[in-house]
């Protein structure tokens, strides 16, 4: 019969520490500077391979009572032997910048794991490269890689730091290269490099024009690139790179394809769905996480409508025209939205010269542009662009057809608008509008004339999927080649559908919903262009159509979050419900051969409508996570920022705060979630399925969990983020286990609804 003492080793390594303690068979002293401290050879062979090797390997030590050590300070010498004697180690701020060179010395896993976990929590634009450099001068490559992961998501903030503009040449330039800088757009990364180098002009700018090839300059525009060559110092004084710039300029306006290809942050990925029809016109926005997929409710449109445009452009989602079409309620819009996915807040912008339902909307040299749509039975072939930066939209050449429901693509600074619907036929014709020139010209049409397709464009193609062609929804997939000006045909969707939404991220298409000619659908295809085959995807969670869809990366802030609390799995994955995509038989709206009653008017010369614009938009609390600064490089307590009341308001106000983490059981790269105590954070909550009713949620659906995310970010960060030291605690091995919408002339079978984005 075998007995097991659970508390054996723990009490042994008790009274070793007690015999330590008081002197008691001691048989080596270890000299650290001034200091001596007495030990046991065999509890320090036993916890480092380093004293073994000295001990055991028949070195001169072996025979030695006294033995010096070189490279370790006192402080760290007496953290490291009380960890050997209690399986605890403390780390500090002010310690850990010697705790983990000493550990790393005497190999002392369990040390250098608690060191790097301590940083890893510390990591802050303030310090995240100097963390990111000690790490990789002590060999502990886990922490290497989470650090230069934080500069990568967090660059715009890193970039204004000390840190940044300390950088070496070879180190800004291996930085900005990297494909997976979080960045809005390029103009960020050159912004940054700009300011490195006036921080000591004079002897960096003769390093500019290497620095300015790591640059992707060709995602540039024109206007910006013509800009700088024309009016900064830097380049005045590099002539080199006045003229690199002034060839890029050169090939952006001959619409060459870049020779650089855009860069793929590393951070979530989400597909925003806003609006669309389902009975009525709808206020949804849900997201779509591609990596957990999973889909999740935000904050709802101001109005509802279908028929709409969306675009992102500088981290903003853009919400254009459509079609308010609810009960007691009918008109189209001219109004324009934006929602800031970090403040989760929507703010009305200046509205269009015209409302326009069912409008082409895309981003060309980071302007907005709406082409073509209707006012009521009005058919526009008018075009205009949206500069977010003067809050003005400015009408360009109209183009040569009138088109309703109309696809748009942006490919080599040139816009294509495709198809559509005149008033009395389904076009195939597409025009092609260069910017320079302001002018549109034909372009091959398609085989097939049909509206209320969707269109997107990857690499040099534009893919034109399903629509309406005045008899019945299409199938068929055309992809139309701009170099070689060829139309051929590819894999059909499973289900012919219009009013759809096409939307392309990491390589592929994703169709979501639409309208069938009888049911508002729920499906998601998902095309692989390199097998040529579409794939079923993760559905909406109601069915819509006339919806507008746009890819974000999200923001480094929001993507933490996410990650902390771990987001998404397998349990959160929605289960289909017969009642998914309602509205079987049910028929879309009769036309109507004369405009909508116009809205009432309102005093701000918007379009109107029977709901009151917002006028501004109100400050939410901080997002951002404050954390204690900890600057390695410099080897001592950083003075930090002074944090906001509001930031801290429910922090602990003990200066001694710490927490307590378990090794053993947890891997080092521990989510933030699973230090979190109590688990007042839910992971993710999905949007609600609706069973055939046909709106935008309940109340509870307005925020997703981001949004009580925030409510909770102080409690959160006082809890798990901002110690200000820490206390890791071994356990012993013997402790306990551990459609369309009709609109005018159209048919019934043209109805393309609009459907709502869920996020």
């Amino acid at each position: 019969m075998a007995f097991y003492m659970p508390n054996y080793s723990r009490e042994m390594l008790k009274m070793m520490f007690m015999m330590r303690s008081h002197h008691m068979l001691t048989d080596v002293t270890l000299e650290v500077e001034q200091e001596t401290f007495h030990a046991h050879k065999v509890v320090l062979s036993a916890a480092s391979p380093y004293f073994k090797a000295m001990f055991t390997g028949g070195l001169k030590e072996c025979e030695m009572a006294r033995v010096k050590l070189q490279g370790v300070c006192p402080t760290a010498m007496t953290r490291i032997l009380f960890f050997m004697y209690t399986g605890q180690i403390r780390v500090t701020e002010l310690t850990v910048c010697q705790l983990l060179p000493a550990a790393t010395m005497f190999q002392v896993p369990n040390v250098i794991d608690a060191c790097c976990d301590f940083l890893e929590r510390q990591l802050d634009p303030t310090n995240a490269i100097g963390i990111a450099n000690f790490a990789e001068q002590h060999g502990c490559e886990s922490l290497r890689q989470k650090a230069n992961q934080f500069i990568e998501r967090n660059f715009t903030q890193i970039c204004r730091e000390e840190e940044f503009l300390q950088l070496s040449v070879m180190q800004l330039i291996c930085l900005i290269r990297k494909d997976e800088l979080n960045v809005q757009g390029e103009r960020d990364v050159y912004d940054a490099v700009l300011k490195w180098v006036k921080y000591d002009e004079d002897n960096r700018y003769p390093k500019m024009e290497s620095i300015l090839s790591a640059v992707r300059c060709q995602l540039l525009t024109p206007s910006f690139l013509k800009e700088q060559m024309k009016n900064c110092a830097v380049l005045r004084r590099a002539p080199g790179c006045r003229e690199y710039l002034a060839k890029i300029f050169h090939d952006l306006t001959l619409h060459k394809r870049p020779a650089v290809r855009e860069r793929k942050p590393n951070t979530t990925r989400m597909i925003f769905v806003a609006g669309g029809y389902y009975k009525h016109s709808l206020d949804m926005l849900e997201g779509y996480n591609v990596d957990d997929k999973v889909w999740l409710t935000l904050p709802k449109l101001t109005v509802p409508r279908s028929g709409l445009g969306a675009a992102f452009l500088k981290g903003t989602f853009y919400a254009v025209g459509g079609r308010n079409n609810s009960p007691g309620s009918s008109y189209d819009s001219d109004w324009v939205d934006r929602y800031n996915p970090v403040t989760e807040r929507w703010r009305p912008c200046s509205p269009m010269s015209v409302p326009r339902n069912r409008v082409g909307v895309a981003v060309m040299d980071e302007l907005l542009y709406a082409v073509g749509g209707s006012s009521g039975s009005d058919y526009h072939n008018t075009v205009e662009y949206y500069d977010p930066e003067t809050d003005r939209w400015t009408l360009v050449q109209p183009m040569q057809s009138k088109r309703l429901g109309v696809g748009v693509a942006v490919v080599n600074r040139l816009l294509y608008a495709i198809g559509g619907f005149d008033g009395k036929t389904r076009l195939a014709s597409v025009e092609c509008y260069h910017p320079e020139n302001n002018a549109w010209t034909l372009v091959p049409p398609m085989r097939y004339g049909r509206s209320g397709a969707g269109v997107a464009a990857l690499h040099q193609y534009i893919y034109v999927v399903g629509g309406f062609d005045g008899t019945r929804q299409l199938a068929s997939v055309e992809r139309y080649d701009t170099e070689q000006q060829c139309w051929d045909m590819v894999a059909s969707v499973r289900i012919a559908r219009s009013a759809l939404s096409l939307t392309v991220l990491d390589g592929r298409l994703y169709a979501i919903g639409g309208y069938d000619g009888q049911d508002f659908l729920t499906i998601v295809e998902v095309y692989d262009p390199v097998r040529d085959v579409w794939d079923e995807g993760t559905p909406l969670t109601s069915g819509r159509s006339g919806h507008a869809s746009a890819v974000i990366y999200t923001p480094s802030c929001i993507s933490s979050y996410m990650e902390g609390l771990n987001l998404g799995g397998g349990e959160d994955k929605r289960h289909d419900s017969a009642g998914t995509g309602g509205g079987a038989g049910q028929p879309p709206p009769p036309p109507s051969s004369a405009p909508p009653p116009p809205p009432p008017p309102q005093s701000s010369g918007s379009a109107a409508g029977p709901a009151s614009r917002p006028t501004e938009e109100v400050c939410p609390p901080s997002m951002r996570l404050t954390r204690r600064i900890l600057s390695c490089r410099r080897g001592k307590r950083c003075p930090g920022k002074e944090r906001s009341p509001s930031r801290c308001a429910k922090r602990s106000s003990s200066s001694s705060a710490r927490y307590t983490l378990t090794l053993a059981p947890v891997p080092s790269a521990r989510k933030a979630s699973e230090a979190s105590p109590g688990g007042g954070c839910k992971s993710k909550r999905k949007a609600p399925i609706t069973g055939g009713g046909g709106g935008g949620g309940t109340t509870s659906d307005d925020h997703c969990p981001l949004v009580r995310l925030k409510k909770r970010i102080t409690c959160f960060v006082s809890a798990i983020v901002s110690p200000t030291s820490c206390s890791v605690a071994l356990p012993l091995p013997a402790a306990g286990t551990l459609g369309e919408q009709s609109n005018g002339a159209t048919t019934n079978d043209d109805a393309i609804l609009p459907t709502v984005p869920a996020i």
